[in-house]
């Protein structure tokens, strides 16, 4: 059956991205604990070097060290990232650490990982005068990485001579606790992107058409957001996967509604189950930061995070 004509009773998880920017002892460590006790599926943070202002000149911290932290104080909650990308990693590093992660939380760890952009931290690592990747660039560097990454998370030993990435005799022993490797929630709405998705993906990431952001309206990203399952869909069927395989799962707060389906809980709810209606599995809503883009009432979102799901049925 074709995944935009899935029956309003798809089921649905409500997940929750947490930045890095602030000192664990001074009020993260009570945040993820937090998003534990209010029953989110799982709580994911950013994976960069640097954000956006007005992140950009204040405190950020590293999303692995993040994790586990995470790990260690929380017992049911999944965690990961939203999303990595080969901007600033290399598979073979990052397969070890994720394997660490992965056997630190007792195999409760998802890789949220696309393509990367420009701005921010793109360019950390790149000689100074260098320009950054371009959108080609950055498509060939992560159907290179996906792969290998795949491979070093289910092989013992890899080696491996690529355009972009190599590695020699490298060892992954004894594995992820999850078999037959941590599940990849790929981000992507290129045709290239989509493909990865489709043959190396447990779930489908997606932020909506970033093209409405400004002028767009509601009803507009819903549609943008169907034609983009409807590729999903084709990519999947030209592997011979069914699509429903995918979870499917949208990172909100970069849709024309903005931050309106967090004024109340009746409100998400409509926001929601629009989207559920699509076919997607998880909607993660950003822990409210004052002051930004993500700023929300923090008793109206947790009033979200333990009724909404109820109401959706």
């Amino acid at each position: 059956m074709n995944d935009t004509a899935r029956t309003p009773q798809t089921p649905l998880r409500l997940s929750t991205v947490i930045l890095p920017h602030r000192r664990w002892h001074e009020g993260a460590r009570e945040t993820w604990l937090r998003a534990e006790e209010l029953g989110f599926h799982t709580a994911y943070t950013y994976d960069h070097l640097s954000w956006r202002v007005p992140f950009r000149n204040g405190p950020w911290f590293g999303a692995v060290p993040t994790l586990t932290a995470a790990a260690g104080i929380t017992e049911r909650m999944r965690l990961g990232t939203l999303v990595t990308s080969p901007n600033f990693r290399h598979p073979v590093t990052l397969a070890k650490e994720l394997i660490t992660l992965d056997d630190i939380s007792g195999g409760r760890i998802t890789l949220g990982i696309g393509a990367g952009g420009t701005g921010f931290d793109a360019s950390a690592l790149s000689h100074s005068g260098q320009e950054a990747w371009t959108p080609r660039e950055r498509a060939d560097r992560f159907g290179e990485f996906v792969p290998l990454l795949d491979r070093l998370l289910t092989e013992d030993t890899v080696s491996y001579d690529g355009t972009f990435y190599s590695a020699g005799g490298a060892q992954n022993i004894p594995g992820c606790v999850q078999r037959p490797r941590l599940p990849f929630a790929v981000a992507a709405t290129g045709p290239r992107g989509l493909k990865l998705a489709a043959r190396h993906g447990q779930a489908w990431v997606t932020t909506g058409d970033p093209k409405l952001y400004e002028n767009g309206t509601p009803e507009q990203s819903i549609q943008a957001i169907r034609g983009q399952i409807g590729k999903l869909t084709a990519a999947c069927d030209d592997i011979g996967r069914d699509v429903s395989e995918l979870d499917k799962t949208l990172l909100t707060g970069f849709t024309p509604d903005r931050g309106l389906p967090m004024e109340s809980v009746d409100a998400f709810v409509d926001f929601a189950g629009n989207h559920r209606e699509l076919g997607f599995t998880e909607i993660v809503v950003h822990w409210p930061i004052p002051d930004t883009a993500f700023a929300a009432d923090q008793k109206v979102f947790e009033a979200i995070a333990t009724q909404a799901l109820a109401q959706l049925g």
